[in-house]
């Protein structure tokens, strides 16, 4: 199914690899829905079969990451070509069970994460309260 998703088709004479993901996101909101309500089908089978609580988290990230950005008009397009959400999880999967990467529990990720998002708004207050100063200024 990831396959399907993410790489089926290859653009003649290269060796890019494309699959339904990026075709069904061109039709607006159905497109991207479907396209996520895949990729969580696949990730929930995944979680059946016993990833760690780190894996799991990962991949929730790149599917959250995948349909965020993949909703965007024209960028998003771009970006369900080029992500590959799917694949990615995989990949975490195969290092997960034959590597034996990214044990443990998805905490620390999701720590990391909420200090971002923290750290994000507030760097976006501070610049949203320094532009609106400015132009108070000018009035």
């Amino acid at each position: 199914m990831s396959h399907l998703m993410d790489e089926q088709f290859r653009i003649p004479g290269t060796s890019f690899r494309f699959g339904l993901d990026p075709i069904l996101n061109l039709i607006p909101v159905v497109g991207d829905l479907s396209g996520f309500a895949v990729s969580a089908a696949l990730v929930a089978t995944m979680a059946k079969h016993g990833v760690s609580g780190k894996v799991l988290t990962l991949m929730i990230l790149n599917i959250i990451l995948d349909a965020t950005i993949g909703a965007i008009p024209i960028l998003g397009q771009i970006f369900d070509f080029t992500y590959k959400a799917n694949t990615r999880n995989i990949k975490l999967l195969r290092a997960h069970y034959t590597e034996g990467k990214h044990k443990g529990s998805g905490k620390g990720v999701i720590s990391v994460i909420v200090i971002v998002l923290v750290l994000a708004f507030v760097l976006i207050t501070f610049a949203a309260w320094k532009v609106l100063e400015w132009l108070l200024s000018y009035l």
